[in-house]
């Protein structure tokens, strides 16, 4: 993340100067905030890209607008930096195995398959609960991190498992309830 990018977030903290969280503490607020599980994947030249999400939001129903972050540290970012569409897939409960990989640092995350790509390239988990191709439309520097928004192009559903959720560093499956 460049200087010039932080700049207006960095001043507007400075003017604000009040005490915050440390690192440790927002993160022990967020193991608390259960999560939907989503792989995002992309093409970068000729080879796969893809990763696990836990920031996946819906943003806009119209135009359908959604939206995900990314660490600038992430070794996916120059990948989504460059390019122009992508895919997430929405994991569910017997998924996550493949959350792990996508997850995992320094292995070649398709090696193992449970992907297929689509007509347009990008990569999609199978089985997902969902997935959905999109065309980023920004990249906005946000602290140590991008939030990238997307506009949904293309989808596919299924009548698979229940989804996957991310609650204090473990899987859980999502029952079936009514409220």
């Amino acid at each position: 993340m460049t200087a010039e990018a932080l700049r207006p977030l960095e001043r507007l903290l400075h003017e604000q100067d009040e005490p915050q969280l440390t690192p440790d503490e927002y993160k022990a607020v967020f193991r608390r905030h259960a999560a939907g599980v989503a792989v995002v994947t992309l093409r970068d030249g000729d080879r796969p890209v893809g990763f696990t999400a836990t920031s996946v939001i819906s943003v806009s129903a119209s135009p359908p607008i959604l939206a995900f972050s990314l660490a600038s540290t992430s070794s996916s970012w120059p990948a989504i930096s460059r390019t122009d569409t992508l895919a997430i897939s929405l994991l569910t409960a017997n998924q996550g195995d493949i959350s792990a990989r996508f997850a995992t640092s320094g292995i070649d995350r398709f090696a193992d398959g449970g992907w297929r790509a689509l007509d347009t390239g990008e990569p999609v988990i199978e089985d997902a609960g969902a997935w959905v191709r999109g065309r980023i439309l920004q990249r906005v520097p946000v602290g140590d991190s991008y939030l990238v928004t997307v506009r949904a192009l293309e989808h596919g559903t299924s009548d698979s498992a229940g989804p996957l959720v991310y609650l204090d560093r473990t899987y859980h499956p999502v029952g079936d309830y009514e409220i």
